[in-house]
């Protein structure tokens, strides 16, 4: 979609729910927190569920978010996101293709596809999701098996290439958040910097005091 009712929000920080990374903190405390703090994007994303225990899962934090006036984002699979009435999904190079996904969810519906070198940001953006998610800039803390790190000098050079809201992601803090955003990125997606953090408030302050003001 080139314009979408959710374009003036794609940007910012962008959180990414996992279980796996959160081990302390309840998922639906960690949305609160952050929601408190003043993040507006969310992203469920469980790669070890069910279908039924995902959505088990996703629902309560799906209503939770749209209390709480938050976008709601089911990771990779399009029939979670319907289920429990999303705002929209975020794709990986191996779910459904773009066409495809759109078919399923409907034009109204957020789609985002991540993307890791520029023949993947060409091919992505001629599709016209919403948005992209780029990375991994740095190396993640919450995934092994990762792409190769593309680094600023990656970031810098993709971000001629398209014109939609790009999300960077990967190994990004409060330390490095402020150059992720300089060299071009419209927002930041975070897992393990703020959901391993003693105070999720706090962390999300922090980020968001390195980072622009995003459109109201």
């Amino acid at each position: 979609m080139s314009e979408s009712r959710f374009s003036q929000i794609l940007s910012g920080l962008y959180l990414i729910l996992d279980p796996s990374v959160s081990p302390t903190t309840s998922l639906s405390d960690a949305l609160r927190q952050a929601a408190q703090a003043g993040v507006r994007i969310v992203q469920y994303r469980n790669k070890t569920a069910s279908m039924k225990e995902a959505y088990v899962e996703a629902l309560p934090l799906r209503k939770l978010a749209a209390e709480l006036g938050m976008l709601f984002i089911t990771n990779d699979r399009c029939d979670l996101a319907l289920a429990v009435e999303a705002d929209g999904v975020h794709l990986g190079q191996g779910d459904l293709p773009l066409d495809l996904a759109r078919k399923v969810m409907g034009p109204d519906r957020l789609i985002g596809i991540s993307t890791h070198n520029p023949a993947q940001v060409r091919v992505a953006s001629a599709g016209k999701p919403d948005y992209l998610g780029f990375g991994p800039i740095f190396k993640p803390g919450s995934k092994q098996d990762h792409d190769p790190v593309v680094g600023i000098e990656g970031l810098r050079a993709i971000r001629a290439l398209t014109a939609l809201p790009i999300f960077a992601i990967g190994g990004i803090t409060v330390e490095n958040v402020g150059e992720v955003m300089k060299a071009g990125a419209n927002g930041v997606a975070v897992i393990s910097a703020i959901l391993k953090a003693q105070d999720i408030k706090q962390a999300v302050s922090d980020f968001l005091a390195q980072m622009p003001a995003p459109a109201s």
